[in-house]
């Protein structure tokens, strides 16, 4: 017995929904495609449950719920212990234009899902949901704070001070002390340069130009309130870093994955197995991604989160990495290529993806900065 539920198309602020088909087998055996009763229901939780015992009453064992930004989680995450839940791709179930209505939606993944026609798509267990959310919100702070960064270096420019000219990191020891000092209203250049610490005490008469500018008041409490704003980015990004170590050490203990049995070459096919690795965990994961070239260990931490570590899921490193987005698209037609440029794939971790990419172009004799330069 199949069932297919599904959030409505016209979902606004005023009115949210969920469209609900199920399918049973007809017992008279008079309808081929078995009995379909579509139900409409709400977004709230109370409406939510009465979905899960509408669909418990008729024993559904197997639902497909298309993905619809952040509005399908909370009906997954009521449904997902009742049966097996199928997250498919809003492309793969597109209604022709001009019959496109919420019931014949729910109607049409009811249809596909009967006949086996829909993939299903990458959708990972709740702690790793968890993990995934956790690195996300650090990420977005994360930009929040290097957009807070240059509005600093834009007040300082204003101000006719050219701090990042000289410091490399305007946010490092030196420059945070130097910033700090000026808060506080000192305004000698001399006394300011000073203030730099270790490579920068070499540039100090090249600071002390560049700290020599036309500051106002107003300068200093716009500044001020900059650099509470950075702090306190800081501090959030901190504490969700401990907690993404705590989620990471829980799931560890509960996911682990046996090390792959190494066998000996297709000649000698009667050979012992080697002896076997060490089980695969989170934070082992982690680990070995840290080893290659320009990997940081939050790179590897948002890549672990999107990903998992079961890469059965996706079958091959080819299909991973056409899931992701990075690899070269098909577009034929008539027995011509059209077009290969990249699909929209797995945004957050195609992001994280390309950093890293560009931080092993920069770094210095590994395989990956020398291919990229060739």
């Amino acid at each position: 017995m199949d069932v297919v539920f599904t959030h409505g198309a016209g979902l606004d602020v005023h009115k949210q929904s969920v469209m609900a088909c199920r399918i049973t087998p007809d017992p008279t055996g008079q309808q081929a495609e078995g009995l379909v009763e579509v139900q409409e229901f709400g977004t709230l939780t109370v409406d939510l449950l009465a979905l899960s015992d509408w669909l418990a009453a008729a024993s559904i064992t197997h639902g497909a719920m298309e993905s619809t930004g952040e509005y399908w989680t909370p009906v997954c995450n009521l449904l997902e212990g009742t049966g097996q839940v199928f997250l498919v791709h809003a492309s793969h179930v597109k209604r022709v234009p001009g019959r496109k209505t919420d019931t014949a939606d729910a109607r049409w993944l009811a249809k596909l899902m009967r006949h086996g026609w829909l993939p299903a798509s990458v959708m990972p267990p709740a702690g790793q949901r968890d993990v995934r959310d956790v690195t996300r919100s650090r990420t977005t702070l994360g930009q929040e704070r290097s957009r807070e960064v240059n509005r600093v270096q834009g007040g300082l420019e204003r101000a006719h001070i050219k701090l990042a000219s000289v410091a490399t990191d305007m946010m490092g020891v030196s420059g945070r002390a130097i910033l700090a000092a000026w808060v506080k209203g000192r305004a000698d250049p001399a006394t300011m340069a000073e203030l730099a610490k270790r490579r920068l005490r070499s540039k100090i008469p090249l600071l002390e130009q560049a700290l020599t500018g036309l500051v106002r008041e107003h300068h200093r409490r716009l500044l001020a309130i900059q650099w509470a704003h950075i702090d306190f980015l800081d501090e959030h990004i901190e504490a969700l870093s401990g907690e993404m170590t705590r989620y990471l050490t829980e799931l560890s203990a509960e996911a682990v994955l046996p090390a792959p049995t190494a066998f000996s070459p297709a000649a000698d096919r009667a050979a012992e197995p080697a002896v076997p690795g060490v089980p695969l965990t989170f934070i082992r994961a982690i680990t070995l991604l840290e080893t290659i070239p320009g990997v940081d260990r939050r790179g590897a931490e948002r890549w672990v989160a999107e990903t998992g570590i079961d890469m059965a899921r996706f079958g091959t490193a080819a299909r991973l990495a056409a899931w992701v987005g990075v690899a070269p698209g098909n577009n034929e037609r008539a027995g011509k290529q059209r077009s290969g440029r990249t699909r929209h794939g797995h945004q957050p971790l195609r992001t994280v993806l390309t950093q890293l990419a560009h931080a092993a172009a920069h770094t210095q004799g590994p395989y990956l900065s020398a291919l990229s330069h060739r």
